[in-house]
């Protein structure tokens, strides 16, 4: 496996000034000849000219956030990554690649929870390149092993995770663990793009639904939920309405209830505080011993 190194350059600027020269040196020595008739001036010029033009051509312009791989014959000689203007070997082959980072968002993928129940699921993947050699010489296209490989693993984590908790509050779940998701994804596609040089800044869900054949059913399902966690807690709560009642009546002496009486009103009070609609009183004229 290839890894990259550094190549040292020489700095172009001043290669570049000694070159000029050169080439102007040259032009100079076809003058002269042409002035002072010597036959063997011209082709000493021509040279000098052919030589400062040929190497003017191993200048290298780095680029803010960019790097320049260079290959003589085929074989990786090192990459360039500081900025300015470099001089090296002129029959180097150089590759510009980008060292920014980059981001994406994956299609829209349908896959099966770890309920196996449908959903749709995308994220969106914060990359850059941290090594030149493994990017460009390890795969075929690295900008499109990413997007490939990010796909493979929003697949694998979303299969790993369940939609819902269902109210289990200490499982993780798609839905409502989105750090601990957002970790494991950074993780599985960290794992499959590090043999190609890249790092993953960040990965998160940007799209999360249940599949539209399932939608309305699940839709029922968490509504269903949300009513039984609403009435546990009136019930809760009138339960202790109904206690703090009877003992107010107790303490302060207001009537003496017998245990017959005692649970006809706890019914009646469970019904009044735990109905949907609101009660309608009853007015009773006569004994309630009657």
């Amino acid at each position: 496996m290839l890894r990259e190194i550094e190549y040292r350059a020489s700095r172009g600027l001043v290669t570049l000034v000694v070159l000029s020269l050169a080439g102007l040196g040259g032009l100079a020595l076809i003058g002269l000849a042409f002035r002072l008739g010597q036959p063997s001036l011209p082709a000493l010029g021509a040279l000098l000219i052919f030589i400062a033009v040929l190497a003017l051509s191993g200048l290298i312009v780095v680029n803010p956030g960019e790097a320049k791989a260079l290959q003589l014959f085929g074989e990786y000689k090192g990459t360039i990554r500081t900025q300015g203007i470099w001089w090296a070997n002129p029959f180097l082959t150089k590759k510009a690649i980008s060292l920014r980072v980059r981001n994406f968002e994956t299609a829209k993928l349908k896959v099966n929870d770890q309920r196996a129940n449908p959903i749709e699921i995308a994220a969106i993947v914060v990359w850059k390149v941290v090594d030149t050699a493994e990017a460009l010489f390890e795969v075929d296209d690295y900008a499109k092993y990413v997007t490939v490989q990010s796909e493979s693993a929003v697949r694998a984590v979303a299969q790993s995770f369940p939609y819902d908790s269902h109210g289990a509050g200490d499982e993780e779940a798609l839905s409502t663990h989105t750090a601990q998701v957002s970790l494991s994804l950074q993780q599985a596609i960290q794992e499959r793009l590090s043999r190609a040089g890249m790092e993953v800044i960040e990965a998160r869900i940007s799209h999360l639904a249940y599949s539209p054949e399932i939608a309305q059913a699940m839709l029922q399902r968490q509504q269903a939920g949300a009513i039984i966690a609403a009435r546990s807690q009136i019930v809760e709560g009138a339960v202790g309405m109904v206690e703090h009642a009877l003992a107010m009546l107790s303490e302060k002496g207001v009537v003496e209830l017998d245990e017959e009486r005692k649970a006809q009103m706890v019914s009646n009070l469970l019904v009044v505080l735990c109905s949907e609609r609101a009660a309608s009183p009853v007015v009773n004229a006569g004994t309630i011993f009657a």
